[in-house]
C-alpha cells in the first residue's frame, strides 16, 4: 500500500511517518512546504518527498498518483481542503483519514464542552464544520478524527474512541496515541472505520479541561 501524508512536517505527520516505517511495509509520500529540506532525514527507498501546499492543485495531483490512502493532518484551510478533494476525485483516490477537532457536532457535554467552546470560539468550530463537510461525502471513503486537546508523552499510545452521535469523552490525548490510531486504521482490512467520524481522546480523562491548562 502507498500512503500520502498531507502536512507531513507537522508533529503528528512526522510521528506517523516514523510509525508507518517501523510497523508496516507501506511506501510513503510525504507532502509539505519545502519537504525536500524539512523532511530530508526521512527520505529513503520507501519514502519519497513532495513539495507543495494545499492550494497547489497540480502538485497535489502529482503526489496522489498511485496512492491508496491519504492522511490529512490539517483542516484549517477551507480552500485547501476543497483543492485536496478536487485532486482526489481527479486522480481517483477515495480513501482519506482527516484530522479535525472536537465539538463540530455540538457533541461535547458539560463543563469541558463549555471550556472548549470558549477556547476554540464559534468561528473556529464553524470553520471545521465546513471543512469536515467537504470530506464527509458519499464519494469518499473517509474517516474523520475529532481530536481532543493534544500533548506529547513518548510511550503513551492509549486512545479512547467515541462514535458520531455519542457524547464526546476525554479532555486530552497524546500525539503519539493519535499517530498509533492512524496506523491501526490503515492496517484495518475490514472497513471498520470507513465512512465514520470518531472522537479521539485518552482513557480516564473526563475532566473539566486538559491537565496542561
Amino acid at each position: 500500500m502507498k500512503i500520502l501524508i498531507l502536512g507531513a512536517a507537522g508533529q503528528i505527520g512526522r510521528m506517523l511517518a516514523k510509525d508507518l516505517i517501523e510497523q508496516t511495509e507501506n511506501d510513503l509520500v510525504l507532502y509539505a512546504r519545502n519537504a525536500s529540506n524539512r523532511l530530508k532525514d526521512l527520505a529513503s527507498e520507501r519514502v519519497s518527498l513532495a513539495n507543495g501546499d494545499f492550494s497547489d492543485y497540480a502538485h497535489l495531483v502529482d503526489a496522489m498518483k498511485g496512492v491508496d490512502a491519504i492522511y490529512l493532518n490539517d483542516m484549517n484551510d477551507k480552500k485547501g481542503v476543497e483543492t485536496i478533494v478536487k485532486a482526489m476525485k481527479a486522480v481517483g483516490v477515495k480513501r482519506i483519514i482527516a484530522a479535525s477537532i472536537l465539538g463540530i457536532y455540538d457533541e461535547v457535554p458539560g463543563a469541558f464542552g463549555d471550556w472548549n467552546r470558549r477556547m476554540v470560539g464559534d468561528r473556529g468550530i464553524q470553520l471545521h464544520k465546513d471543512t469536515v463537510a467537504l470530506v464527509e461525502t458519499p464519494e469518499l471513503d473517509y474517516t474523520i478524527l475529532r481530536l481532543t486537546w493534544l500533548y506529547n508523552q513518548p510511550g503513551n499510545c492509549k486512545y479512547h474512541l467515541t462514535n458520531k452521535g455519542e457524547p464526546f469523552q476525554g479532555a486530552q490525548v497524546t500525539r503519539q496515541a493519535v499517530s498509533q490510531l492512524i496506523v491501526d486504521i490503515l492496517k484495518d482490512q475490514g472497513g471498520k472505520y470507513i465512512k465514520s467520524s470518531i472522537g479521539v481522546s485518552e482513557p480516564d480523562t473526563n475532566w473539566d479541561k486538559p491537565s496542561f491548562y
